[in-house]
């Protein structure tokens, strides 16, 4: 799948990115099925939003042709993960296909304390644990165009034996209905519109009133200036 460089004509500039000072960051979940087109459109996201985290997670899976450490994951060594649980350094973690998968606590929430906005591109299993513990975060589940498009995309990446991928095949079908779970569904036909409907999402979220930081809102455009409360850092 090529990859994509559109950014929306109507983004607002970098400088216009929220802040600390509205809002808390927002943490957005995608999930799909493998071969979805995910990862590639995760990257562009990155890529295209001012404000916006890639959060990195761990794996204990061997690096596929292409992938770097620290780029797509921190690929470890099971014991070294096993470590990690036992030290609580993860907020969800998963054993999928074979291989362990987790979410790294620390970064994440020091990411959205300063306000900044955090892509966390995980399965189905994982994003019901993170969903449960960040009651506040936007899940997102990417379609692909259908069962037969998905099977050849599996087949040309020839990462996979012919059995993994009738397995991956087999747990779409088991992931799909997690659908009700998730607040957007966006099928992933055409790559460039896909990026546009995330793109879209991701706008309007950070645009919504719950998520203003009320305060700071009073404080520059309802309260006089003698109603404000003093900002002693500023006494000699």
């Amino acid at each position: 799948m090529n990859s994509v460089t559109t950014t929306s004509p109507t983004a607002p500039a970098s400088d216009h990115a929220r802040s600390s000072m509205d809002r808390r960051g927002i943490l957005f979940i995608i999930s799909a099925p493998s071969g979805t087109g995910k990862t590639t459109l995760c990257k562009q996201l990155a890529a295209n939003l001012p404000g916006l985290w890639h959060s990195i997670s761990y794996t204990t899976r061997k690096p596929r042709p292409g992938e770097e450490h620290g780029r797509e994951y921190y690929f470890i060594e099971e014991q070294s993960f096993r470590d990690m649980i036992a030290r609580n350094e993860f907020v969800e973690w998963a054993h999928v296909y074979g291989h362990l998968y987790g979410t790294p606590r620390k970064s994440l929430t020091e990411k959205t304390e300063q306000g900044i906005d955090v892509l966390l591109e995980i399965d189905v299993q994982g994003a019901m644990q993170v969903k449960k513990r960040f009651e506040d975060s936007v899940a997102i589940f990417i379609l692909p165009p259908s069962m037969t498009v998905l099977r050849a995309r599996l087949q040309t990446r020839a990462s996979d034996t012919a059995d993994e991928i009738q397995r991956r095949l087999n747990k779409v079908k088991e992931e799909v209905w997690s659908y009700r779970e998730y607040a957007y569904v966006v099928r992933n036909e055409d790559l460039g519109q896909s990026l546009r409907d995330l793109e879209s999402i991701f706008w309007s979220e950070r645009l919504k009133t719950k998520r203003l930081n009320m305060g700071w809102l009073e404080s520059n455009f309802i309260l006089d200036d003698e109603q404000k409360p003093e900002d002693h850092n500023d006494l000699p």
